[in-house]
């Protein structure tokens, strides 16, 4: 299929800013919602890119999901004019903060602030007294209706 020049760039820009693009499967959608050009000609220009071993495709409930390959980033590197030093958003390392964030609102375990909201679920009675049935429990099992029992007339 014949896609613009333009058309085809605006596309390949796309893909390289985020490193993935997502298409529903309409081929008779005016446009696609992120980029200004035909849904048809995104389909048929990742098509073209996925046949060539630059994006690999993953379809479902409806939808075309492309995800750029090592060898795609360079391939668009070189056909958008790119420097080495652009990568694609999801290719980007996010900065870490400098401290993780205190957990169970707030307070650790060591600054005493920490408790279980369940901490009296098992209460024992008495000291020492065990827990579980009594000392004159005495299960009897008398065989059942379960599998590899023979049928009694």
């Amino acid at each position: 299929m014949y896609i613009p020049t333009a058309n085809r760039k605006l596309i390949c820009k796309a893909l390289f800013k985020d490193g993935v693009l997502v298409a529903k499967k309409d081929f008779n959608a005016a446009r696609h919602p992120e980029i200004n050009v035909p849904n048809l000609e995104v389909i048929k220009a990742m098509q073209s890119l996925t046949s060539r071993g630059y994006v690999k495709t993953q379809f479902s409930w409806q939808y075309y999901y492309y995800i750029i390959t090592d060898e795609g980033i360079a391939y668009l590197r070189e056909y958008l004019n790119l420097p080495q030093d652009v990568v694609p958003s999801t290719f980007k390392k996010a900065a870490r903060p400098a401290a993780a964030a205190p957990r169970f609102g707030g307070r650790n375990e060591r600054e005493g602030g920490f408790r279980r909201d369940n901490e009296g679920y098992r209460r024992r009675g008495e000291e020492g007294q065990k827990e579980g049935a009594s000392g004159s429990f005495r299960p009897e099992f008398r065989g059942g209706f379960g599998r590899g029992r023979a049928q009694q007339q």
